[in-house]
C-alpha cells in the first residue's frame, strides 16, 4: 500500500531523510507532534493546520525549510492536514510505503520487490498531483510509458497551483513547489511502520 503527498508531506519527509534525518514520525494532531517531540532529546517538529502554520513551531511543512535546516542524526515528527491523517489510519497488516514525487519510482521499485498481487494507491487528498503521482508509479510498476508534466497540467491550470506560487501563502515559499515537483530526485523508498505512538518513516533503497 502505497500513501501519497505531494504538497508536501511526503516531500518533507524525502527531504528530511536525504538530509540525514534519523526518521521521521507521523502523527494526526498537533498535540500528539509537541507530546512526542518533548519525549525525544533533540527533535524537531514540523506542522500545520489547513496549510498554516502553528504558533510555535519554526518548521511549517515546508522542504524549503527543512533543506535548510541541520537534521543529520535528529527525529523529524510530523503533523500535516491531509499526509499525516491518511497514513496513521491505515490498519495494521499492510506493508505501506509513504511516497511523493521525489520518491515515485523508488516507491514503485520497493513494492515490486516484496511481489505483491496487487498494490493500493492511496491519494491522501483529492489533488491533482496527488493522483499524477498514483498515475506515474502505476506505470513504473506497469511498465508503460506517461509523461510526468502532461500529467500535472491539472495543477498548473489550478488557482491553487498559482495562490502556492506567488509565495504570498504563509509557511509555503514558492521554492516548495519546486522542490516537490521534481520526480525521482532520490533514489530511496520510505517503508512505514507503526508503533505504539505514530507511524516511522525511514530510507530504504531497492537493492
Amino acid at each position: 500500500m502505497v500513501v501519497i503527498d505531494v504538497i508536501r508531506a511526503f516531500s518533507v519527509s524525502a527531504y528530511a531523510l536525504a538530509g540525514g534525518a534519523r526518521e521521521c514520525l507521523l502523527v494526526p494532531t498537533i498535540g500528539e507532534a509537541r507530546e512526542l517531540a518533548a519525549s525525544i532529546p533533540d527533535s524537531l517538529v514540523s506542522a500545520e493546520v489547513d496549510g498554516l502554520p502553528i504558533p510555535g513551531i519554526a518548521i511549517s511543512n515546508s522542504p524549503t525549510q527543512i533543506t535548510r535546516t541541520d537534521l543529520r542524526g535528529r527525529s523529524l515528527v510530523q503533523r500535516t492536514s491531509a499526509g499525516t491523517p491518511a497514513i496513521t489510519a491505515v490498519g495494521a497488516g499492510h506493508d505501506i510505503f509513504a511516497a511523493s514525487l521525489v520518491v515515485a519510482r523508488a516507491t514503485a521499485q520497493a513494492c515490486l520487490l516484496r511481489k505483491p498481487d496487487a498494490v493500493t494507491l492511496i491519494a491522501s487528498g483529492d489533488f491533482p498531483e496527488d493522483h499524477a503521482c498514483a498515475l506515474y508509479i502505476e506505470s513504473i510498476i506497469n511498465r508503460t510509458q506517461v509523461s510526468v508534466e502532461e500529467l500535472l497540467q491539472p495543477l498548473y491550470a489550478s488557482d491553487r497551483y498559482r495562490q502556492f506560487a506567488s509565495g504570498e501563502w504563509p509557511g509555503f515559499p514558492g521554492t516548495d513547489l519546486e522542490l516537490a515537483l521534481v520526480p525521482d530526485r532520490f533514489d530511496f523508498a520510505m517503508p512505514a511502520t507503526r508503533d505504539a505512538r505514530c507511524v516511522r518513516l525511514v530510507m530504504e533503497r531497492a537493492s
